[in-house]
């Protein structure tokens, strides 16, 4: 619909007056009322705070950078949030400014002034009556602000609403005639907007027709050709490699597999979508391409663009798929616009409405999805986004109002029709962990960034008996057991309409909810604290904890410890005896349930409608996985405190922290081999496989060819006995764009020369420099001691785990802005795609060894002596991949740890010219090689 404006009221833009304060890098400015500029401190800021109410860019950001809490202001930010809903910009005035197409602000001073344009061009925005809304503007905006009739606006804890709402409406021409509460009712209701997945006939069973070397470098020249790009022999040939992965499967015991690493530049992806879309056009099939990050998968849709061009034709060719944790429940956003609260508290109601807006423009309801901005769930609060997803496993499927709209169902829907469905590879695992051998999974994938396959499975072929795990599954059973209201519904809610008249089913419900009672309720962390447990789980638990902190002499570590399961401490076994017996009476009447549910489907197939059928299997699916995989499992570890637990894993005792605070406990067991048990239950399903990256390999000494670790990491030998391995170079000249200098005279134990060490370097790139530490207390240590340096400097320093952004965010920032600097850890060595000189420069703080932890004794036991050495080899290959994006690019890896061992620089390109010296003849040596 277009933007209604009544006759008699001219829209009006409505700039406040106010002053502006934003941060450049750390760095505080304000131009005043007066049109003076000034570089501020921290304490004239809040001064400014307190007396006004300013205009900024990401008010959250401030207020953590000033120490206080989060105060009222004119945040540009959210103003850009409600009028261009699902639009992507960064998070900075320069950000916003380049997504509106304005001139680029340079100065702290034309930041100021460009944040006051952004407001003027963004008004003028909503102002067009050619803006083709989804959502009613002006209904939200004057919930957002409160009113709740047109002459009243309530006073909520002191604040009266969105500071925009009254800019808003005078924008629409809605200032003298403001949105009635039916009005705002009807504008909440957006639900009712969105369209209805399509059902369709069940899909035929895919072709087995093979895909030739020609075919695949005929669909790759035509790929490049659309975006007027040669031909590479490199990527010719890596894509012709990759077409064994897609014949025809003629024995049940192998799958077509092919191992194949494609260095940096190659043109990985669209090397594996030429074969990959053939395949799935010739068969009628989808192919899953699975990645580890979310940068890739949107640069997998991107590619994807150029070859279905129009968007129609794109969405349905091409689903993203994702766990439903990701995804917007449309249920939930219906809770919330009717509860109570939102109409009281103005940081719900903004919420409530920025997020309604992006509900009626998305197009996937992902919550992590490319049309989702990422900063905004640090902008109004993360409970107030990811609450809004189904993350506890509460969906009702066919019994919700919304199932026909559901963002979930539809992609699921979707991807059963698709050409290429992007997935990630937690997805597939746990596809895989609780499919069966009969079960309908897809048959050809191509996992790329492989490398991280045995982390991903080492996730999924896991159990974790300990409080946040058990407490919910008791919330899962017993649904919300405190005053407020939720939509926390339990299992006799959810099956009451499915079991109604089933007596016996009645009785399995009633055992199950009584048994679950034993499980941990509210508070029970502080009772675990205080030893005064609830229940046989809780008394577990609580001398779990107890063995932790006798075999530690750290007690105080901010860091998780450990403690190994066997010998246990005294009361330990009766207590593991105590708590598999209530658990197997939980998971009897589980079972039971089930058994009534299947009869169902096969007793009452002519009465059952399809979304009664599907609501069953959901339902069978949902009680079979927490009854296999999760209490199953855990009564299967229980049995390992009395008797020797089974080889093939490893249990341990844990007690986790997270920055110094303790958050849970429990019991812990892992699989030696999880890529192995992976390769083995997917075997039966896969018959064509694809595992590639730019780091699968790892070339030593020993092994030249460097095939030996991504064989044993992928769980290769459960598929096939003769995989196909392939390898091409990547077309970059490392030698001449790199180097790497491991600095010599730098104490690493030593935060004052580590910090000095950061902020020469830094300063000698002139910025565009990533430090990568091993220990996130060490990376606030050093931020705190170089960034009043840098900022004097000029260079702005983001970090990690210290601004409330989220790393995409900073990582998008960090791109933007070419002299940046970024402190990180694991996140921001991974899977990064920074071209330019906006990353010149990668500093390692010290050798990223693995941390000693019991799970990796056993698999260093395992795996042999030189497991330590691969994986930190792959963890500085990694970085290093980073450097290099293109033909033009140059930088300097930078190992702060004069222990880098010279059996571990075989992580790096031959011929990279490897020197060991002192951090002043480095710095030389970056200046000329930078400038």
């Amino acid at each position: 619909m277009q933007n209604p404006v009544p006759q008699n009221a001219p829209p009006r833009l409505l700039v406040p007056k106010a002053p502006v304060i934003i941060m450049d890098g750390h760095a505080l400015f304000c131009l005043t009322l007066d049109g003076e500029l000034a570089k501020i401190s921290a304490d004239d800021a809040r001064l400014t705070i307190r007396q006004h109410m300013p205009i900024v860019c990401h008010a959250a950001n401030l207020a953590k950078h000033l120490k206080i809490p989060p105060f009222p202001a004119y945040d540009v930010l959210e103003l850009f949030a409600f009028i261009h809903p699902g639009r992507f910009t960064v998070p900075t005035p320069r950000g916003i400014a380049r997504t509106l197409s304005l001139l680029e602000p340079l100065t702290a001073e034309d930041q100021c002034l460009s944040l006051r344009d952004s407001i003027r061009h963004l008004l003028a925005d909503l102002m067009s009556p050619q803006k083709e809304e989804k959502s009613d503007p002006a209904a939200l905006a004057a919930m957002m602000g409160l009113m709740t009739s047109p002459d009243e606006v309530a006073q909520a804890e002191g604040k009266a609403g969105w500071p925009w709402t009254e800019a808003v409406l005078a924008a629409l021409g809605r200032a003298q005639s403001p949105p009635s509460r039916g009005e705002i009712k009807t504008a909440l209701r957006v639900w009712e907007k969105l369209p209805e997945w399509s059902v369709h006939a069940p899909e035929p069973p895919p072709s087995h027709h093979g895909v030739s070397g020609d075919e695949a470098a005929d669909r790759l020249h035509d790929l490049l050709a659309r975006q007027k790009k040669e031909d590479r022999p490199q990527q010719r040939e890596y894509t012709r490699a990759l077409t064994s992965a897609f014949l025809p499967r003629n024995d049940a015991g192998v799958t077509h597999t092919v191992l194949a690493e494609a260095g940096t530049g190659t043109g990985k992806t669209l090397g594996y979508l030429a074969p990959a879309t053939v395949w799935s056009e010739k068969n009628g099939a989808p192919v899953w391409i699975s990645t580890y990050t979310r940068n890739l998968q949107r640069q997998v849709e991107t590619e994807l663009s150029r070859l279905y061009a129009d968007p129609v034709e794109k969405s349905r060719k091409v689903v993203t798929r994702k766990g439903r944790e990701n995804y917007l429940c449309l249920l939930n956003l219906e809770d919330a616009a009717q509860s109570f609260t939102t109409l009281t508290t103005e940081q719900n109601a903004v919420a409530l409405g920025l997020m309604t807006r992006w509900a009626a423009v998305t197009e996937d309801g992902d919550l992590m999805g490319r049309d989702f901005p990422g900063w905004l769930a640090g902008l109004i609060g993360w409970n107030r986004v990811y609450g809004l997803a189904d993350r506890r496993g509460e969906c009702i499927y066919s019994a919700c109002p919304h199932f026909n709209k559901c963002f979930i169902e539809k992609s699921i829907r979707k991807a059963r029709r698709a050409d290429i469905v992007i997935a990630n590879h937690a997805l597939v695992m746990h596809q895989t962990a609780v499919s069966g051998a009969d079960d309908d999974l897809p048959t050809r994938y191509v996992f790329d960034e492989g490398h991280h396959l045995f982390e991903a499975a080492d996730s999924a072929f896991s159990a974790h008996l300990n409080g946040t795990e058990t407490a919910e599954l008791r919330r899962w059973l017993l649904g919300t057991e405190n005053t407020q209201k939720s939509r926390a519904r339990g299992i006799k809610k959810r099956l009451e309409d499915l079991i109604a008249g089933d007596d016996g089913a009645a009785r399995d419900v009633e055992d199950l909810l009584e048994a679950a009672k034993s499980l941990p309720g509210p508070q029970w962390r502080q009772r675990l604290a205080e030893k005064n447990p609830k229940g046989v789980t809780e008394q577990f638990l609580m001398i779990c904890r107890q063995q932790v902190l006798a075999r530690n002499s750290d007690k105080t570590s901010s860091y998780s410890i450990e403690a190994e399961l066997l010998p246990p401490l005294p009361g330990l076994f009766e207590a593991a005896y105590a708590l598999s017996l209530r658990l197997n009476d939980i998971r009897k009447p589980m079972m039971s349930l089930i058994h009534r549910l299947k009869k169902m489907l096969e007793n009452d197939a002519e009465t059952l409608d399809t979304a009664a059928r599907e609501r069953i299997q959901f339902t069978i699916s949902s009680l079979t996985r927490r009854a296999e995989s999760e209490v199953g499992s855990w009564i299967t570890m229980l049995e390992a405190v009395k008797n020797t637990p089974d080889s093939a894993v490893v249990d341990w005792l844990e007690i986790t922290r997270i920055d110094g605070q303790e958050s849970d406990c429990g019991f812990y067991r892992y699989t030696l081999d999880p890529a192995a048990v992976f390769a083995a239950q997917i075997k039966p399903h896969a018959h064509g496989m694809v595992i590639t990256s730019a780091t699968l390999r790892d070339t030593t000494l020993d092994d030249s060819e460097g095939w030996q670790s991504p064989v044993s990491r992928t769980g290769m030998k459960q598929l096939t006995d003769y995989p196909h391995k392939f390898h091409v170079a990547s077309p970059f000249d490392y030698p001449a764009q790199t180097r790497i200098f491991v600095i010599n005279d730098v104490k690493k134990d030593s935060l004052e020369e580590t910090a000095g060490a950061f902020k020469a370097l830094f300063t000698a790139s002139g910025g565009g420099a990533l430090g990568i530490f091993t220990s996130i207390q060490r990376l606030r240590a050093v931020h705190e001691r170089v960034m009043p340096a840098l900022e004097k400097s000029g260079l702005y320093l983001y970090a990690q785990h210290i601004d409330p952004l989220d790393t995409g965010t900073l990582i998008d920032i960090f791109r933007e802005e070419e002299n940046a600097c970024l402190f990180g850890t694991d996140a921001t060595r991974d899977g990064i795609d920074v071209p330019g000189r906006s990353l010149r420069m990668v500093v390692y703080d010290r050798v990223p060894w693995p941390r000693p932890t019991i799970l990796h004794k056993a698999r260093r036991v395992h795996f042999g002596k030189a497991y330590d050495d691969m994986l930190t080899r792959f963890k500085l290959k990694q970085a290093y991949g980073r450097l290099i994006r293109n033909e033009t690019d140059k930088g300097v890896f930078v190992m702060l740890d004069s222990a880098l061992p010279t059996r571990l620089t075989h992580a790096f390109p031959d011929g990279v010219e490897i020197e060991r010296l002192g951090l002043a003849e480095a710095l030389v040596k970056i200046k000329a090689l930078l400038e």
